[in-house]
């Protein structure tokens, strides 16, 4: 079996994804229970993942921190599919108005109307480092959008001696809609590195203003323990200005051998990222073979990767010096073993799924289906998957201002969802 694990771990080098790639897929929609359960609620009810844990000897810190109750919505929705064709894509975000721009990992980036019609690549985009899981990832727009058509997205940048990063750039999007303009690179992750996974790479503006930016370990064994350090940008969520900046009240700012972009620090990779209805920053991690994290994100705390997670080696071997708890370190709200691949991230307040309202919803890659969490406080109590009988594996997940939800998958053919309610 471990000889069929190593073969596995090569091919996932060169994936698209990141998570387990030998990990069977998710279940699917319908393991569900007939109503929410309560906080706390008996050990009894039934469970979304009903297989083995990979890491059988780990032990949750808390009740409810894993294998929440499943539950069951009961909503009706239709699945309405508005594009087809999109290669690889990995972000979707919604333009006032109704259409939606689309990033697809080669390098592309389009519009999709409402109505379905995909546009023509938009102009103006830097060139991409598209090997591996590098390409043009997330897409943000301005808070002000709507005044000053001001773009923001993360790419895997080539860089000099064949290495690469992740880097965020900005630029305005013409009238026509069809160029991008003064365009600028306001941050490049560092150290540069020769590799092709785990660039992180979402983005999300905070209610404060300012742009929040995920990275990755860049996976290799040797790269793990800068998650652990202050003076990269590696395993960090990042806080910067819109225009580049360093806001003077991230938490190391002025410290000695610290990078002053980092807000938090000891993550593994974040592909998920979204601030609730309070304000709060939550982030969903890929974790090894086991242990994919949501985690609730406080300035300046370790997250402990690779000294505490709660999975294994893709060998299946234990993590050299990785315990699940250690003092000092932050816990994960809850996690997955075995893994969902989280990619995507966004908390439902609008008005077309009421029972909906307050989920907080994460794409699954190896999942193939897309996550529902009940979340009560700091707590998780409730699990749900989605769409998984359309066996995709859902990249990216955001709200419309329809009060939709807008859903791509990452496939060489891949699609955009609209999800509405039935009838």
């Amino acid at each position: 079996m471990r000889a069929r694990h190593l073969l596995v771990l090569f091919a996932f080098l060169g994936a698209a994804c990141d998570a387990n790639s030998d990990a069977p897929a998710g279940r699917g929609a319908g393991a569900s229970a007939a109503r929410e359960p309560r906080p706390g609620a008996d050990a009894d009810c039934p469970r979304v993942e009903t297989r083995r844990p990979n890491a059988e000897d780990q032990q949750p810190a808390f009740p409810g921190q894993t294998r929440a109750c499943a539950v069951d919505s009961d909503v009706a929705y239709d699945v309405v599919v508005l594009a087809r064709g999109l290669e690889h894509p990995w972000a979707v975000e919604p333009l006032p108005g109704g259409d939606l721009l689309v990033t697809e990992r080669p390098g592309r980036m389009r519009i999709v109307t409402a109505a379905g019609q995909v546009g023509e690549p938009i102009e103006g985009l830097p060139r991409v480092d598209a090997r591996g899981q590098g390409g043009l990832l997330d897409v943000a727009l301005s808070p002000d959008f709507e005044t000053d058509r001001t773009i923001f997205w993360s790419y895997a940048e080539p860089r000099r001696g064949g290495g690469n990063g992740t880097s965020v750039a900005r630029g305005v999007l013409s009238a026509d809609r069809r160029r991008l303009e003064q365009v600028q690179v306001i941050f490049r992750a560092e150290p540069t590195y020769a590799g092709r996974a785990h660039f992180g790479s979402r983005l999300a503006f905070g209610p404060d203003g300012m742009l929040y930016i995920t990275t990755g370990d860049r996976l290799d064994t040797a790269m793990r323990m800068h998650a652990q350090q202050l003076d990269n940008h590696l395993g960090k969520v990042l806080r910067i200005a819109p225009d580049g900046s360093v806001p003077q009240d991230n938490p190391f700012v002025g410290q000695a051998d610290a990078r002053p972009e980092i807000w938090s620090l000891g993550h593994r990779n974040i592909q998920a990222m979204a601030f609730d209805p309070q304000g709060r920053l939550w982030t969903v991690e890929h974790g090894p073979r086991g242990g994919d994290e949501l985690n609730l994100i406080q300035p300046g705390r370790n997250y402990g990767w690779p000294l505490v997670s709660y999975g294994e080696e893709y060998t299946g071997r234990p993590i050299r010096g990785a315990e699940t708890q250690r003092p000092g370190y932050e816990q994960p709200v809850y996690y997955w073993d075995p893994v969902i691949a989280p990619s995507g991230a966004q908390w439902y307040t609008g008005g077309a799924f009421p029972a909906w309202r307050g989920s907080l919803f994460i794409g699954g890659l190896i999942a193939k289906a897309l996550v529902r969490l009940v979340v009560e406080g700091e707590r998780v109590t409730g699990e749900e998957h989605l769409l998984g009988e359309r066996e995709q594996r859902v990249r990216d997940v955001r709200q419309g201002p329809d009060g939709m939800l807008y859903v791509i998958t990452d496939e060489d053919e891949g699609e955009l969802w609209r999800i509405v309610p039935r009838g």
